[in-house]
């Protein structure tokens, strides 16, 4: 591309505009990460530059639908930047709630274990322990490449001495014997779309099916994890467990069978995001 930084962000967002509903955004990332330098300091400094080789083929990439953030190999969440690939979803912000929503139950008095099923990038264990400086975790997941991941993002955060990676899968016999429970906080973003939904080229085709997709109706791994809560949870322990926006009330059955008080959690768009699961108290 010839030109200056300007002029190339410019054309960039308008090519763009076809793709995302984030033109100028996806197009800023792109070329800080082709200068290797933050978005910030690209803007504020160097917006008269030259445009470095590296952008076009970048934008090459984002306009064939593939996710900014696999891209550039980052997302942030929560207060975190971690590292992203296609071998892990991405952490998205609606997933904060449960964050948010922990930090209400918990306050200054933070969970001494937490569990975290389908661990991914590490992204929830990880922003609960940066939350919680004397809580502990643990986080699975059934895919190694996940894995390596989530431990390369515990130790670029500082987080490593207090989180442990291991690999497990749920849909496995003997799945929850290998955890040293109970746990007083287990968080869960488990896969949740039905097979046939209609989903952006981006995701469909570039996130891992795996984390994503879970059955005809979508609830095929909350019928495996919440009846193990009983097992998993200690006494006033408590779940929360990420849903689609029209899950609460099937999810909500599974729990209530379970003899599980379920509340529910909205995200910043007013969509319901998030079940908090814990035992019946007795009257």
């Amino acid at each position: 591309m010839t030109g200056t930084i300007a002029d190339a962000l410019r054309e960039a967002a308008q090519t763009l505009s076809t793709v995302t509903e984030t033109p100028r955004l996806d197009a800023e990332l792109l070329m800080a990460d082709a200068l290797d330098i933050d978005r910030g300091r690209m803007l504020l400094m160097h917006t008269r530059d030259a445009v470095p080789e590296g952008f076009a083929p970048r934008l090459a990439r984002r306009l064939a639908h593939e996710p900014v953030a696999y891209i550039t190999g980052r997302q942030d969440f929560w207060t975190l930047s971690l590292m992203v690939s296609p071998a892990v979803l991405i952490p998205r912000s609606d997933s904060e709630t449960l964050i948010e929503a922990a930090l209400d139950l918990f306050q200054d008095q933070g969970p001494k274990r937490i569990l975290d099923l389908g661990t991914g990038s590490g992204a929830l264990l990880l922003a609960a322990l940066s939350e919680f400086p004397s809580s502990t975790g643990i986080g699975i997941d059934a895919s190694e490449a996940a894995l390596e991941i989530a431990r390369a993002n515990a130790g670029v955060t500082g987080l490593a001495a207090r989180a442990q990676l291991l690999h497990g899968n749920w849909r496995q016999d003997g799945w929850i014997d290998a955890l040293p429970g109970p746990f007083d906080l287990v968080l869960a973003n488990p896969p949740y779309i039905e097979r046939e939904a209609v989903l952006a080229p981006q995701v469909r085709a570039h996130e891992p099916h795996d984390a994503l997709f879970a059955g005809d109706d979508g609830l095929d791994d909350y019928r495996i994890l919440v009846p193990a809560l009983p097992r998993l949870l200690a006494p006033e322990g408590v779940a929360i467990f990420e849903i689609g926006a029209t899950q609460r009330e099937p999810v909500s059955q599974i729990a209530a069978a379970q003899s599980l008080d379920v509340q529910c959690r909205q995200d910043l768009a007013g969509h319901d995001r998030a079940l908090i699961l814990r035992r019946q108290r007795s009257a």
